[in-house]
């Protein structure tokens, strides 16, 4: 029977997930992860494998829990209620106090140069949500929730465009509030179906 570990693995990721969320990616030692774990280096590397490895499991992890949201907008009636629920909902993420301000991912993201591997990866990742949101989009086009001539394509860019801003808005420092009245504002103009036939 081997050695038991000194930490819980999901503990760990937890204290990781903090620690990227408030600093970043490159902002994130080795040293600060093992400080805040409560390890030793040998053992970092025998239960992650790298700093890059262990950041890729905090990543994946908030994928699934932001994937929630996104699963409970898709089930709202029309795109427009589709898109305030995933912008609504995503901003009490950014600013919820329980952590640091901003989008775990987007916070790690930016500060890393064009061509990094990790920021080639996590724009993969907002291409899925992306794709998700253009087949729900163009779902309600072909179902009539949408005009006809609408781009499916460009409305699910418009709703992360809007997302990414957000983050970097509340990572500056912008309210809940804030940012509720920012989605208020770009949703005025959604191109609905209703509007356009009328």
């Amino acid at each position: 029977m081997g050695r038991p570990r000194e930490f819980e693995i999901d503990d760990a990721i937890e204290k990781a997930t903090g620690l990227f969320w408030r600093n970043g990616y490159e902002g994130t030692s080795l040293s600060d992860l093992t400080n805040v774990i409560g390890i030793s280096p040998p053992s970092f590397y025998f239960a992650f494998g790298s700093k890059e490895a262990l950041f890729k499991k905090v990543i994946e992890k908030y994928f699934v829990e932001q994937s929630k949201i996104v699963e409970a907008a898709f089930r709202k009636p029309t795109p427009r209620a589709v898109a305030t629920h995933f912008l609504q909902r995503y901003a009490d993420v950014l600013t919820d106090a329980a952590h640091a301000p901003g989008c775990l991912a987007m916070n790690s993201s930016l500060p890393c140069a064009a061509g990094d591997p990790l920021r080639e990866w996590l724009a993969g990742l907002r291409e899925q949500t992306r794709k998700r949101f253009r087949d729900r989009f163009a779902e309600a086009r072909e179902g009539g929730g949408l005009p006809a001539g609408m781009d499916a394509d460009v409305l699910a860019r418009l709703v992360l465009v809007i997302a990414c801003g957000m983050a970097v808005e509340a990572q500056s420092g912008a309210s809940r509030k804030d940012l509720r009245r920012t989605i208020a504002l770009a949703l005025s103009a959604w191109p609905d179906a209703e509007r356009s036939n009328g």
